[in-house]
């Protein structure tokens, strides 16, 4: 079965302990592929746990036309890793660069390159557009095609995306990782999804906030899983993470992919005009979270 994130978390959040799929023979599925956005580590251990299945998380772009990073079970099914892609596709020359274009090393976070020559079936220009081809993918890291998403290969040549270059916020000269804060923060036993985001703050030039959507048989109160999820970032990640800023939405923005429009929101919560996709789901969601920040 193939399908994305998005679908599993919104599955998760009104059927946590997946009864529904008890409830069927599901004896044909060998395996499930996920792909469209990162599959956080509790949405894997969710799925690993209730079906029993190999759950393989992989990733490309529309750009490459196919896999970048996935297990190659054509080859040989390697064994998984939370939060991982696993390793490169043959054919893809996959490397880690720092802001300066050099190598980083082993667990170091920077900018997910491919080296060129990309291999057959990816972009090889933008329709009628060679100059945006070039100063888009090709003119950061000459020699190397730019990703746009950020991560990290480990010591045994597993590739972690962590989310958009742009989505690395900086609070007081210290450069911070959403995608690490959105782990913390899915982690939290009930929240079904969430996304967390960089807004402006006069002070501090950027401080992360939160939007959470919380599990249907969660009766508590959301301000007690706020409070708890500002403790759990502070002692993961450190004081400079300043994680305050939770807020919890019914439901949040996506694409019909499921990719979650977190661009949209950092718009939205510092008063920018929306430059909403042609590919958003249901853009009425912005006007929910709109009247619930008015209110808070």
């Amino acid at each position: 079965l193939f399908s994305a994130p998005t679908a599993f978390r919104a599955i998760k959040k009104e059927d946590p302990t997946a009864e529904g799929f008890k409830q069927y023979d599901t004896s044909s599925l060998k395996r499930l592929f996920l792909a469209g956005e990162r599959l956080d580590p509790p949405t894997y251990e969710w799925l690993k746990d209730n079906t029993g299945l190999p759950v393989l998380d992989h990733w490309w772009q529309t750009e490459t036309g196919w896999a970048i990073a996935c297990n190659p079970i054509g080859i040989e099914q390697l064994a998984t890793k939370p939060g991982s892609s696993t390793v490169p596709t043959p054919g893809f020359d996959v490397q880690i660069l720092d802001m300066n274009g050099e190598q980083c090393a082993a667990n170091e976070s920077g900018a997910v390159v491919i080296k060129l020559p990309l291999p057959p079936g990816c972009l090889p220009t933008i329709w009628q557009n060679n100059e945006r081809f070039q100063a888009g993918y090709l003119s950061e890291y000459p020699g190397y095609y730019l990703s746009g998403d950020g991560g990290y290969i480990d010591d045994d040549g597993y590739l972690f995306i962590m989310g958009r270059t742009d989505d690395v916020i900086n609070v007081a000269g210290h450069r911070l990782s959403t995608g690490e804060m959105e782990e913390i923060v899915a982690a939290h036993p009930a929240v079904a999804e969430c996304a967390v985001f960089g807004v402006n703050d006069a002070l501090k030039g950027q401080l992360p906030m939160a939007m959470i959507v919380l599990k249907d048989d969660y009766l508590g109160d959301s301000k007690e899983v706020e409070q708890q999820l500002v403790h759990s970032v502070r002692n993961q990640i450190g004081a400079i993470a300043c994680l305050k800023n939770i807020l919890h939405v019914e439901r949040l923005p996506k694409t019909r992919s499921g990719k979650i429009l977190r661009k949209n929101l950092r718009q939205l919560v510092d008063g920018e005009e929306l430059q909403i996709p042609s590919t958003i789901d249901d853009a009425s969601i912005f006007d929910e979270i709109n009247q619930q920040l008015n209110n808070r």
